[in-house]
């Protein structure tokens, strides 16, 4: 048996459509609101720079910017979001 040739539109890979994440938008918002103070959320999405950036905001407010990755982990829930190479997450 011989695999088929790409065709736009059926799923590719592992069982995602061509073009969308294999990271959940639930757990990246779930890690966001739990952890977001630490910025593993945008770990887990692949925006390695948002995180280093979160912790460190975090860190120089004594906690208070802890918000922002409370925040952004509503944010990806309600509006979902892109991983680091621009696909959208899956639900």
């Amino acid at each position: 048996m011989t695999t088929p040739p790409y065709q736009p539109g059926y799923p590719q890979g592992p069982g995602y459509p061509q073009g969308v994440s294999d990271k959940s938008k639930v757990v990246a918002g779930i890690l966001g609101i739990v952890l977001g103070s630490f910025g593993v959320g945008r770990f887990y999405m692949g925006h390695t720079k948002i995180g280093v950036l979160q912790l460190v905001v975090t860190v120089v407010t004594c906690g208070v910017g802890g918000l922002w990755g409370f925040i952004d982990g509503i944010l990806i829930l309600v509006n979902g979001g892109v991983d680091g190479q621009g696909r959208p997450l899956r639900d």
